[in-house]
């Protein structure tokens, strides 16, 4: 008989594994404990994604396939390993350790969305454009990334892009503290009306879906206090076990499907290429928002 639930020493914490054989991703026959080792793996590169932010996470109790829901509240059960934050009326999660990444794992969170700020700072560090697909398989995706990285060059600023893991894309700009969200969602703004007016066909900063038609929308307005996106290295629940993945300009160019990055490889990828959000360094964008001002 398979024993209802096993002990882990992490960090020199108890950490619980309860039903390790159940099923998160039947289709893929990936049970609870295979998702732990593979965070295990993850941990060195999604920690930083999330320390010392406030943590959304979303769990899939009966596995993907199930039902789920957000939780922002820290349940009151957990250990006290478990960093946790105030914000406004809710004590958030702070993922600053790996024994809290698998306690929360034991709990099915597959995905985890961090604040865009710190805890003790208000200011981003980084500037993010969200592309967001309107149909449910969009074979220009990288091809609209391709286009705002070549803009955003153009403009003296280096950029990372991402797969949500889901099917968009975000183009990550590490940015030095000073600018605010306001400031930076005027440049923007800035970006997207210029790419739609270049390419009215494949752009579009309309909110509404049923408005855009086949267009990509580029959300600039995503990247707000007190909102979220996906972590750099957050499984996600899809049917392939998908995880937010930067790519370097060169894989985009070769237009790959973000399906192809999953749990299943992840580990294998990053012993490879290591981690790309750390090759580019923060970057002063005071001058191009000064030019912004001066138009």
């Amino acid at each position: 008989m398979t024993a209802p639930f096993i002990m882990l020493q992490v960090e020199g914490h108890d950490v619980k594994l309860s039903n390790p054989n159940k099923l998160l991703w039947p289709a893929l026959q990936i049970t609870k404990a295979d998702y732990l080792m593979k965070l295990l793996q993850l941990a060195p590169y999604l920690l930083p994604a999330c320390a010392n932010r406030y943590l959304t996470t979303i769990r899939y109790p009966s596995g993907v396939p199930g039902e789920s829901f957000y939780q922002k509240n820290c349940p009151d059960s957990a250990p006290a390993f478990v960093e946790r934050a105030m914000h406004g009326d809710i004590r958030y999660v702070l993922l600053n350790n790996t024994a809290t990444l698998l306690w929360l794992a034991n709990l099915a969170c597959i995905e985890f969305h961090p604040s865009l700020h710190t805890v003790d700072n208000p200011l981003p560090e980084q500037w993010i454009i969200d592309l967001d697909p309107s149909v449910t398989v969009e074979p220009r995706i990288m091809e609209a990334a391709m286009l705002v990285g070549e803009l955003l060059s153009s403009l003296g600023i280096n950029s990372i892009p991402k797969t949500s893991g889901a099917t968009g894309i975000q183009i990550i700009v590490p940015i030095s503290k000073g600018p605010t969200f306001d400031e930076l969602k005027g440049l923007g703004l800035f970006v997207a009306r210029y790419l739609c007016d270049r390419h009215p066909n494949l752009f579009t900063i309309e909110r509404l879906k049923k408005h855009r038609g086949t267009r990509i929308y580029i959300d600039y307005a995503q990247h707000d206090a007190g909102r979220t996106i996906a972590a750099a290295y957050t499984p996600r629940a899809t049917p392939y076990a998908s995880v937010s993945t930067p790519l370097t300009w060169e894989e985009v160019a070769r237009n790959p499907s973000p399906q192809q990055f999953t749990l299943l490889n992840a580990a294998e990828r990053l012993n490879q290429v290591g981690n790309l959000l750390t090759q580019v360094p923060p970057q002063h964008m005071e001058p191009i928002l000064l030019a912004l001002k001066q138009r």
